[in-house]
């Protein structure tokens, strides 16, 4: 793909391309994958995406292949253990929203089946479509990201702050924020 045309942001290294042309904005409907990019999103807050890719595996491997069922049940001795795992971010407050998301997670399942039901339906189950010809015109968050990140908060979830929520909303596909003139852009309006 030497002359494909992508959204800016994503040219500048290999694993950004990589995730751009396969993952960002894919329409994501599994619960596992769902939690993954929460927790990875949750972890991001302040840093780079490209730092929390970087360190994508390393969380895999020291949260149990983002088992929320499992991370739900951390109990302290396992939270220290993460604390002193140079292969993530050791951000203690960070790690424990982990665990407490997980226990959110869950019970957002309990009341609607999924989490998948819940977080869609704020977009009534389709992708927002958005033409954006630059990445200067993306927002780091919207009304719509104000609201979800607002009833995450009542269901006891952490780090979802409104542009932490969008930026989840963007990478679960639930916006379609590629630039009009991204090779993908058209690819993922069609999922």
């Amino acid at each position: 793909m030497t002359n494909t045309s992508r959204c800016k942001w994503s040219e500048k290294d290999p694993l950004y391309i990589q995730y751009h042309d396969t993952e960002w904005g894919v329409p994501l409907h599994d619960e596992q994958q769902l939690f993954e990019f929460l927790m990875l999103e949750t972890f991001q807050a302040g840093l780079s995406w490209i730092t929390i890719l970087r360190k994508r595996e390393n969380f895999r491997q020291a949260f149990d292949n983002f088992d929320y069922k499992k991370i739900a049940q951390y109990k302290e001795r396992k939270i220290q253990a993460l604390l002193q795992d140079k292969g993530i971010i050791r951000n203690k407050l960070k790690v424990r929203a982990a665990v407490s998301n997980a226990q959110a997670f869950l019970e957002v399942q309990k009341e609607f089946g999924s989490f998948d039901n819940y977080v869609w339906a704020f977009v009534n189950g389709k992708p927002a479509q958005n033409k954006w010809i630059s990445v200067k015109e993306l927002p780091g968050k919207t009304e719509l990201s104000d609201q979800l990140s607002k009833e995450l908060k009542k269901r006891g979830f952490k780090f979802v702050g409104s542009t932490i929520v969008y930026a989840y909303m963007q990478a679960t596909g639930m916006v379609n924020d590629h630039t009009v003139n991204c090779f993908r852009h058209k690819e993922v309006r069609k999922l």
